[in-house]
């Protein structure tokens, strides 16, 4: 773990996609900006925070497909404020020998990263301070935990929407998988305009003006994330439909449309 000063460089003058998020989870680790503008967003759609659970009970699930199929190393980009349980609890309850590193790039998460270094005995934990716009920055620091030369979850939940095309997403993401051996997954969740069109359009609008990007994509933007490798049934579905067996619904995810996508798939 980096020995940066866990409060050096938090911004509080403008929101954050890792604090916000926090907030719509009912978190404490986050400033005024962020509520403000989360509560703008509710203003828009009241469902927010249960697209922000929704998003993370994915990740759960996504999770226990995984480890339950064999993987034993992930790689989770985009972290967030840990709220538990975070990935490395599920993996471990499965696969007590998993090998999980976390990397985000926002200060107060390095502040945080205690909280996701308590694993198992058998397995590992670590977290890493980067920016998925490095990904050679975010491969450097994973390699010092990970063998790249067996196979890799790549998980990049609720992260690329904040990505623009002119920052090269579809180029980032292939980068990183490029990296990883034969036998991987990426594993991803991301925000449409597909279902909301009108909300989201506002949403971007008001965001923009805050300083945070939101890039919503289509189902096929987002299934383009995906080309040459090959997608765990059901494919690309609404998050809260993928595999629902592997875990317990979220309140509110039955009233109305959940505006994502989700997907799980493999290299060949």
């Amino acid at each position: 773990m980096t020995g940066q000063h866990p409060t050096a460089g938090i911004d509080t003058s403008k929101p954050h996609p890792a604090r916000m998020y926090d907030w719509y989870l009912g978190g404490k680790d986050n400033y005024p900006v962020d509520e403000a503008m989360g509560r703008q967003m509710l203003t828009l759609d009241p469902r927010v925070p249960v697209m922000a659970r929704v998003n993370r009970a994915f990740m759960h699930r996504a999770t226990r497909w995984l480890a339950a199929h064999g993987t034993r190393q992930f790689l989770d980009v985009g972290t967030g404020i840990p709220t538990e349980p975070n990935l490395h609890q599920v993996a471990q309850e499965t696969a007590p020998d998993a090998h999980v590193v976390y990397c985000d790039n926002d200060p107060i998460v390095l502040a945080h990263a205690a909280a996701l270094l308590r694993g198992t005995p058998e397995g590992k934990t670590e977290y890493l301070q980067a920016d998925v716009r490095d990904p050679d920055a975010v491969l450097e620091g994973a390699g010092k935990i990970l063998d790249f030369d067996r196979p890799i979850a790549l998980s990049l939940v609720a992260l690329l929407h904040f990505v623009s095309d002119e920052d090269g997403a579809h180029d980032l993401v292939r980068r990183l998988l490029d990296a990883l051996p034969s036998g991987s997954h990426l594993v991803m969740t991301h925000a449409t305009a597909d279902f909301t069109p009108e909300q989201s359009r506002a949403a971007t609008e008001q965001l923009r003006a805050a300083g945070v990007t939101l890039a919503l994509r289509s189902r096929e933007e987002f299934t383009r994330f995906f080309t040459g490798l090959d997608l765990v049934e059901p494919g690309v579905q609404v998050p809260h439909l993928w595999h629902p067996e592997l875990g317990a619904p979220v309140a509110g995810q039955e009233d109305g449309v959940i505006p994502g996508y989700g997907a799980v798939a493999r290299k060949p």
